[in-house]
């Protein structure tokens, strides 16, 4: 005892005037409260209410708004939705029905020799009712068609071809698809939309003939001037022969000589009356 009490012993000595000169100038208090993290708290319920309020502030919304949708149709609660704008047949306007017919003049000259693809007009003779509507259509309204098919005449005794169809109608300045063909071209029905000229082969065979009945009437005439001769009519026999022999082999020759004659064109000048009638209904 009495030598650990005489023996040396080490110690610090602190100097606690520099944590006076801190207190001094700054405020200890304040800095902790500002600079320094919050501690900790073992309570329960304060941390669970703490953890809340930072899950509330840090939780990224469940939901984003859609690309391209703005704020103000958000807020407005008015929602735009896409318009379908797929065509669609009207049902509100003036209706041509089915059959519906039409009495018009064309406003140019067509025929068999016209290009095909060629457009014409026709202006409508007079005013027409529409059936059960009751609507006039007035004198003047433009139907357009179209050349769909052409050619001249040709051998065998075909005559030309002309083929058009109506396709559009111009009413109070707007211009409708239609589907109407032609049924009359100068007062004359037409079969299957097809504009023929007159068939020539008939005609044809007719004048294939012609050479050889000229030659018998020739024959005849010198038998009868033979007969008046005296000694010639000996010779009538031969101009009798002859003249049967070439108008026969004419005669059962022409069916082939036929072939080679042409049929008739097909020519309409403009103001040539044709009727309409339409193949579908449609709205004006």
């Amino acid at each position: 005892m009495i030598v650990l009490l005489s023996s040396q012993t080490l110690a610090l000595e602190l100097d606690l005037s520099v944590d006076e000169e801190i207190r001094k100038n700054y405020n200890p208090s304040k800095l902790e409260n500002e600079t320094l993290p919050p501690l900790p708290k073992i309570n329960g319920q304060s941390g669970t209410s703490a953890s809340s309020t930072n899950t509330s502030q840090t939780t990224p919304p469940k939901t984003l708004p859609a690309q391209g949708q703005s704020s103000t149709s958000t807020s407005s609660g008015f929602q735009k939705y896409p318009v379908k704008t797929g065509s669609y047949k009207p049902k509100n306007g003036i209706k041509f029905r089915r059959g519906q017919k039409f009495t018009v003049r064309s406003q140019q000259a067509v025929s068999s020799a016209t290009r095909e693809g060629a457009r014409i007009s026709f202006a409508l003779s007079y005013d027409t009712s529409l059936k059960r509507s009751g609507v006039v259509i007035p004198a003047g309204t433009i139907f357009h068609g179209e050349i769909l098919e052409t050619h001249n005449p040709q051998i065998t005794g075909n005559g030309g071809l002309l083929v058009m169809q109506v396709d559009s109608v111009t009413y109070n300045g707007s211009t409708t698809h239609i589907e109407a063909k032609i049924t009359k071209a100068n007062h004359k029905k037409i079969f299957i939309n097809n504009i023929k000229g007159e068939r020539g082969y008939i005609d044809g065979m007719v004048k294939s003939m012609k050479p050889g009945r000229k030659f018998f009437n020739t024959m005849m005439r010198w038998t009868d001037k033979l007969s008046d001769l005296g000694i010639l009519v000996i010779l009538t026999p031969i101009t009798v022969v002859s003249g049967v022999v070439v108008y026969g082999v004419n005669m059962i020759g022409s069916p082939v000589f036929a072939i080679f004659s042409k049929g008739g064109k097909v020519y309409f000048p403009a103001g040539t009356e044709f009727e309409i009638k339409m193949l579908e209904e449609a709205y004006l």
